[in-house]
């Protein structure tokens, strides 16, 4: 399976390079330039173009709530300008004849496991907290390990601090840092920049030096969504049994709990939940970030049976959510079965819905929380 995923990205990047296949987007004439799309103007304005003279309707989709329409040009290029856009990362999609497509003329993609975003950065004079800033930069590491539990070969991608080769007799401690649905193992990185927040964090000495792990949260090969109990179980017997082991022989890591963490989004909010408070023996920094929450009580039935076991071992519980997110009210209701059993954490609700610019948020208030001499307290709160 691994090697058909990496046959369907070489065969994405190949696309990208040949006119669109799609039957209404086709190169004009084999000689010409393709369009240049996105073109950001120096207001930051920018202009998307797709070669389609065969199309009865194209529209961009992604930038605003609402998809826009495009305009087509003599040639049967369409073109549409937005407004100036603020400095960050964005994903957008052409929808041609009501059928979604990439931007053909646009290499950079969203990693997913069906990919269907295009990239778009705008840069800025103060770059942000997840763009890349003229200081020490640590390195994004691919390996492939065997999974003993899944009987296959898994990908896990490991980011390794500024400074680590140089500090041959120091251990790191772990973040093992978890997707969402439809994800995989590069999008913390190429999306969400996790290395550059990092990188920033410590150029300000805001957090301590750390390993980010990040796992291909999808384990059951038969369930697409990931969401359900199958997935969970596969994926905590491949963390527990393969993954930590891999990375504690790799790399120089606090091989204990104390020296691990665990967090993640959406599906891997409750990964980290469900491994986390399952296994705080092996995890003693646990977070989550709008969490998908289904048949929360009985998967975590271990946790709300012994409470006292969990406070005990977990240096910190902290969990956000967005008050505009989807699953707010389930999150709502998931703290408050935490607070009935006694479950100490941190608890915050901020802006937002449930997106990348929430999540990239809420890695750098996390990270600098981890792997501090002194126990963090912890409670509700909002």
């Amino acid at each position: 399976m691994h090697f058909l995923l990496r046959l369907l990205h070489a065969l994405v990047f190949f696309a990208l390079l040949m006119p669109c296949s799609h039957p209404a987007a086709h190169a004009a004439a084999a000689d010409d330039d393709p369009p240049e799309s996105p073109q950001v103007h120096a207001d930051h304005r920018v202009t998307f173009r797709l070669d389609a003279p065969r199309a009865d309707s194209v529209k961009l989709r992604g930038i605003t709530r609402a998809q826009l329409d495009m305009k087509r040009g003599k040639r049967g290029v369409w073109s549409v300008t937005v407004e100036p856009l603020k400095p960050g990362l964005y994903e957008y999609s052409f929808v041609v004849d009501g059928e979604p497509i990439l931007d053909p003329s646009n290499r950079q993609i969203k990693p997913e496991q069906n990919p269907d975003s295009s990239l778009l950065e705008i840069p800025s004079n103060s770059p942000l907290f997840y763009q890349w800033r003229d200081v020490p930069h640590g390195a994004v590491h691919i390996h492939d390990y065997f999974s003993a539990p899944l009987k296959r070969v898994r990908a896990m991608r490991v980011y390794t601090p500024p400074g680590y080769d140089e500090s041959a007799g120091r251990r790191f401690p772990v973040l093992y840092l978890l997707h969402g649905t439809g994800d995989t193992e590069a999008t913390w990185t190429e999306f969400g920049r996790a290395h550059y927040i990092i990188d920033n964090l410590l150029s300000e000495n805001k957090c301590v030096p750390m390993l980010l792990v990040m796992l291909d949260g999808h384990a059951d090969l038969q369930e697409e969504e990931g969401i359900h109990r199958a997935n969970l179980e596969k994926f905590d017997a491949d963390l527990i049994q393969s993954a930590v082991p891999f990375v504690d022989k790799t790399y120089r890591t606090v091989a204990t709990a104390d020296g691990r963490a665990i967090c993640g989004l959406s599906m891997g909010g409750f990964q980290s939940l469900y491994t986390g408070m399952n296994h705080p023996d092996q995890f003693a920094w646990l977070g989550a970030m709008s969490a998908f929450l289904p048949d929360a009580a009985k998967l975590c039935a271990p946790a709300f049976a012994d409470p006292k076991f969990l406070n005990d071992h977990l240096r910190i519980f902290w969990h956000s959510i967005g008050k505009d997110d989807y699953l707010f009210k389930e999150y709502a209701k998931f703290d408050k079965l935490l607070e009935k059993h006694g479950i100490l954490r941190d608890f915050h609700i901020t802006a937002g819905e449930h997106s990348w610019t929430v999540w990239r948020q809420y890695l750098a208030d996390f990270a600098p929380l981890l792997f501090r001499e002194t126990k963090q307290e912890r409670h509700a709160g909002g």
